[in-house]
């Protein structure tokens, strides 16, 4: 299959929980590629854990995924297809890849520990393919209910990595999977390629860790006669120290981030940029960046997230915003011109840093003055320009100030940030004078 081809995929998490940035990055990952190819992103809510599955959950990743900018073609349910898991779970009965069996968790841990002591592979020894009629009739009389495994193939099932390249996965060295529980409730595996070929998936886009999962789902895809989608496994997202995300969730869930206040395309470019040949860097949106974005510049090393690097990118995202794309939000701020924005941004983190940098101009500022720069305030009241102002204020007023006064570097600067703005930092006095005016300044230079 080639990417020419009308590409489909599909990004299939359990809503048993809100997603983090480590969810993000499959998430995104789909989304780009379908961008780029003009493909269908499909959402799969495989919700068949019924115990641990809510509607709260559903909706709180449909939110999550909005704020990233990603919007589904399709939004399914695997609990809403149970009929047709089931249909494909009675055809493989019939054709003899499931095989019931009876082990219970702790007869299974004393045959792998058997095993290992015999120098033998701890992998399942296919018991319930020896089960008689006689037995099962047994085992009916105790209550006991069957689970249904797989029935592997047990051979080399070889593929093509769209980010790793030849992958081989060696199935004679596994454990005939588990596909159907006791209480006839799917395990993932049999629902998630079961819908991969109803739903017409062209490419599977997922974790490194799905790897090992790979022969097996090839081999179902074959014995169910559908045809097998191209993968592309992922580097992890992981915490400086290596340590997978999920583990330590802490605030790096997006429902989080977003609370926070950081930008959600500051926070897409940084779990999909991260651990890639690209730099993490702005770009003009997700559709920018899919134009250039392949899946080969996923490295095959670590994606080692840094808090800073997305502090840092936040910010430089703010810093090249222009005003008409934040209006609204800059309004609900304080904000309300161009110009203030352009004045203000520079020293703006998260945008909601930008309310009390606006109070710089708006007021109320407490003006800092030592006593001993009175006289150097006077002389400063004195040579401000006559209004109206423009851009070239700054430049005449320090000229004339330092003219009178015979002060300059910091003993002139310093003393005037501090008065007109009550704060040893913040934006530059040459882009704030103007929006004061005349009146202000006089007032906090008393």
């Amino acid at each position: 299959m080639s990417v020419e081809q009308a590409v489909i995929v599909r990004y299939a998490p359990s809503p048993t929980g809100r997603l983090h940035l480590g969810n993000a990055r499959p998430a995104l990952l789909n989304w780009l590629f379908a961008l780029r190819h003009g493909g269908t992103y499909v959402l799969r809510l495989d919700d068949t854990d019924h115990a641990r599955s809510t509607e709260a959950f559903a909706q709180g990743i449909i939110e999550d995924l909005a704020w990233l900018g990603i919007t589904p073609a399709r939004i399914e349910r695997q609990s809403a297809r149970k009929a047709i898991h089931d249909a494909a779970r009675d055809r493989l009965i019939a054709s003899g890849r499931l095989y019931r069996c009876y082990e219970t968790e702790d007869e299974l841990d004393r045959r792998r520990a058997r095993a290992r002591t015999m120098g033998r592979p701890p992998i399942y020894d296919r018991a319930g393919l020896r089960l008689t009629d006689a037995d099962h009739e047994r085992y009916a009389a105790e209550g006991r209910k069957p689970h249904w495994r797989f029935r592997l193939d047990g051979r080399p099932v070889a593929f093509t990595d769209l980010i790793k390249g030849p992958q081989t996965v060696n199935t004679a060295s596994m454990s005939d999977p588990v596909l159907v529980r006791e209480d006839g409730s799917y395990l993932y595996t049999l629902p998630s390629v079961v819908d991969d070929i109803e739903m017409g998936i062209t490419h599977v886009i997922r974790g490194e860790d799905h790897v090992s999962n790979t022969g097996t789902q090839i081999e179902i895809f074959e014995a169910l006669g559908g045809p097998v989608p191209l993968f592309a496994h992922h580097n992890l997202l992981t915490g400086a120290d290596g340590e997978g995300l999920s583990k330590r969730l802490g605030s790096l869930s997006l429902a989080d981030l977003r609370t926070e206040g950081y930008e959600p395309l500051a926070v897409a470019l940084v779990a999909v940029l991260t651990g890639t040949s690209l730099p993490v860097a702005p770009q003009p949106s997700l559709a920018a960046l899919a134009e250039i974005f392949d899946l080969a510049m996923v490295s095959h090393g670590p994606a080692r997230f840094d808090p800073a690097e997305l502090d840092s990118l936040n910010a430089r995202l703010l810093h090249e915003t222009g005003f008409d794309a934040l209006r609204d939000r800059l309004a609900a701020h304080g904000v309300a011109n161009e110009p203030m924005w352009l004045a203000l941004r520079g020293n703006v983190a998260r945008l909601g840093d930008v309310a009390e940098l606006a109070r710089l101009v708006t007021g109320p500022v407490t003006p800092v003055i030592a006593d001993e720069d009175r006289a150097f305030m006077a002389a400063a009241r004195e040579a401000l320009p006559e209004e109206p102002w423009d851009d070239g204020v700054w430049d005449r007023w320090i000229a004339a100030v330092k003219s009178a006064t015979g002060r300059k570097g910091r003993g002139l600067f310093m003393p005037l940030r501090l008065a007109l703005t009550g704060r040893d930092d913040g934006p530059e006095l040459r882009s704030l004078l103007p929006l004061l005016g005349r009146r202000a300044c006089l007032d906090r230079l008393s």
